[in-house]
């Protein structure tokens, strides 16, 4: 039994429902493969930021930006090994990813500009939500409008490929993950392409321990269905693979809680921008807690077990996000003197009091004498309660995948383009080398997947 369409999508998140939209608009006949029941993958328990310079929130909150800028810092937290042709492109087609997923997709986000680690200015835009679930909807919403064939529960089993060219899929209907599957196989075949859109590999204990074995105990933030099965497909085909050894943790998340989480939120927008990290053996600071997640994630597993996040009322106040579902799970736990957090963790007191003390200075004096941590709007942690979380890297991103062109075109060992094959997304490699910076991801979904969708 077969079935012709024009492309074929293999993934419903972010970067294969960017691609399916533009597709459509281009007039083709799509059909987006899911596998699980529904569509978002890994991409709804995001939380759903954006990152580009040059906007119009930065202008009303007069950020200075430049896309050279987030080019360099992108680099610097790549490690340099990234394609730069490539990071050309996510920069320049970021501002227009941003405004397309606010003005014509129409997601909500909040009347603010973050700073995440690497960064070197705020240029990160969450939904008012705080979750890729707004973007996810939003796609969704665009793709109903515009009869996008999306079908879900299909798991895509291999390719077919002729004289070296990706005709289509071999795929299984009313796919029940995660069980073994033993349906009758059905060939899809696409006319125009096929876009590779299946994510990263954070939950393929397989392709872990092949390519990045010291992290194979590590507990992960990927949803249990990120495993990328069909990347272990194509390493078989003379097709480009660069930085499949390349696994980002994610510093922001705790050793309380199981995957993403909730105390990631206070990682992510207290400690770390406006709270400290400290060493619980010493009750010291270590490092700078707004260096990339590649660096801090280093810093932080040298330490040992888990180490500490420490923010004051004014912090989370300032920060304005919810961490009431943190607090509730006792991930991050709240504490009236830092008597009581000395107490809770075996430390001591003094070194605690002189920590909060020095920084406190660098807090005075605008400059963070010990790492060089960027301070602006920072207030003192003095006021009483402190929250605190006890935190360690998770698996978080895998760099590595396909080699891609500026156009999205998959490249084959020869370094020319495989006919009918294409990428955008996580699955994609060498875009961020050695590291990703927080809220890129997003972008390199949307502003990849609408590049391929346009394509065709």
């Amino acid at each position: 039994m077969s079935e012709t369409v024009d492309v074929v999508i293999i993934g419903g998140g972010f970067a294969g429902l960017s691609a399916a939209i533009e597709a459509k608009l281009k007039g083709k006949n799509v059909v987006v493969l899911e596998k699980m029941a529904r569509i978002g993958g890994n991409s709804v328990i995001s939380d759903g930021g954006i990152a580009a310079a040059n906007t119009d929130l930065q202008e009303k909150y007069k950020i200075e930006d430049s896309i050279e800028m987030m080019k360099e810092d992108i680099l610097i937290a790549g490690k340099y090994r990234n394609d730069t042709k490539l990071v050309d492109v996510l920069v320049n087609h970021a501002k227009d990813a941003f405004i397309w997923t606010r003005d014509f997709l129409g997601v909500e986000y909040s009347d603010r500009v973050d700073i995440f680690g690497g960064h070197s200015v705020p240029r990160c835009y969450t939904p008012k939500n705080v979750t890729g679930r707004d973007l996810i909807k939003a796609l969704e919403k665009k793709c109903m409008e515009l009869e996008v064939d999306i079908r879900t529960k299909i798991l895509v089993e291999d390719f077919i490929v002729v004289d070296d060219i990706f005709e289509g899929v071999k795929i299984v209907e009313n796919y029940q993950y995660p069980k073994e599957t033993d349906g009758e196989l059905k060939e899809l075949y696409a006319k125009d392409g096929i876009v590779f859109a299946t994510g990263g590999y954070g939950r393929n204990q397989t392709l872990i321990k092949r390519f990045k074995k010291e992290f194979i105990d590590l507990d992960s933030t990927n949803k249990p269905s990120a495993d990328n099965h069909l990347l272990e497909k194509l390493l078989d085909y003379p097709i480009k693979m660069v930085d499949l050894d390349q696994v980002q943790l994610l510093p922001s998340t705790s050793i309380d809680e199981k995957g993403f989480g909730d105390g990631s939120l206070f990682g992510d927008y207290v400690v770390f921008p406006l709270g400290i990290l400290l060493d619980p053996k010493t009750m010291r600071r270590f490092t700078s807690e707004l260096i990339d997640r590649g660096r801090l994630s280093e810093e932080m597993m040298n330490i040992g077990n888990y180490v500490i996040g420490l923010a004051d009322q004014d912090a989370v106040d300032m920060a304005g996000w919810d961490i009431s579902k943190a607090i509730k799970k006792g991930v991050v736990k709240k504490y009236h003197s830092l008597e009581e957090v000395a107490v809770a963790f075996e430390g001591s007191l003094e070194n605690l009091k002189e920590t909060l003390k020095r920084y406190n200075t660098f807090i005075e004096e605008g400059v963070d004498r010990d790492f060089d941590k960027s301070l602006t709007n920072h207030r003192k942690i003095k006021h009483p309660p402190y929250y605190v979380m006890r935190m360690r890297p998770k698996i978080h991103h895998t760099m590595g995948g396909l080699k891609i062109s500026e156009k999205g075109q998959v490249m084959s060992i020869n370094h020319t383009p495989v006919k009918k094959l294409y990428a955008a997304g996580e699955t994609a490699g060498g875009i961020h080398g050695a590291a990703r910076l927080g809220s890129m991801a997003v972008t390199d979904c949307v502003v990849f997947g609408r590049i391929v969708g346009q394509s065709f």
